[in-house]
């Protein structure tokens, strides 16, 4: 009985000192490790909505002649002086979508256009007051910075007004606003300063259909002149815009 008494008194007794040896051990719990914030990657992929001002200038190839009715030998006109260029503004809508470092996408706009043209000796004005275009657009973004083509259908028109005279009389006078149609080719530079705006500089070149007028008559007589007049022209903007 004795030997077992003994036998657990150095049981018990050799526990407690490994206990003890134990808490003086360094303790292994470590502090919680912060967790790691990832910023959003900027995506060029989105709607968008923006406004543009720039200068547009005529590149027409123009052609107008005149003459004059054996009537009265009164002469209609010579030349014409163009308005080589002027302002253009308006604004834009359009949706980019992303893959990879690929930009693809599609915009519309409608621009105002100071491309006005006058003659002499009787009066004409003519030209566009104003044009759109419907494009798509295809480029590559490194980081923040987008490089693009564009291309598509343009469209624009404005009021013809046209007067001619002899010595007494007006012989034709007439308002002519067709709208034209064509194609627009072009590329440009956008940069998103943040998530949600970005700014661009863009040029472009547009051709619609020509105008074209031949019957100026007088009131006894038949054809007295015409014109012939392309509308091309090129754009130079700056434009904002707002990605949602």
């Amino acid at each position: 009985m004795k030997k077992i008494l003994l036998a657990g008194v150095a049981a018990a007794t050799m526990l407690a000192a490994g206990s003890a040896f134990a808490a003086d051990l360094p303790s292994r719990k470590y502090a919680p490790v912060a967790p790691v914030v990832v910023a959003p990657v900027f995506t060029w992929t989105g709607f968008y909505v923006g406004v543009n001002a720039g200068y547009a200038w005529n590149v027409n190839d123009n052609k107008n002649y005149y003459g004059y009715t054996p009537y009265d030998y009164a002469y209609y006109g010579y030349g014409s002086s163009s308005n080589d260029g002027g302002f253009t503004g308006g604004g834009q809508i359009g949706y980019n979508y992303q893959i990879g470092q690929f930009v693809i996408g599609a915009e519309a706009d409608i621009q105002y256009a100071d491309l006005k043209q006058k003659g002499y000796w009787g009066y004409s004005s003519s030209g566009i007051d104003w044009f759109g275009t419907v494009r798509a657009r295809a480029g590559v973004a490194i980081d923040r910075a987008l490089i693009y083509v564009t291309g598509g259908f343009a469209y624009g028109g404005g009021g013809s007004d046209r007067g001619y005279y002899g010595y007494n009389d007006w012989y034709y006078r007439g308002n002519n606003s067709d709208t034209k149609v064509g194609w627009v080719l072009g590329g440009g530079l956008e940069y998103a300063f943040t998530d949600n705006l970005t700014a661009k500089v863009e040029g472009l070149y547009v051709s619609l259909e020509k105008n074209k007028n031949n019957y100026w008559l007088d009131d006894a007589y038949g054809y007295v002149g015409g014109s012939n007049k392309r509308n091309e022209f090129g754009v130079v903007r700056v434009g904002l815009n707002y990605k949602f």
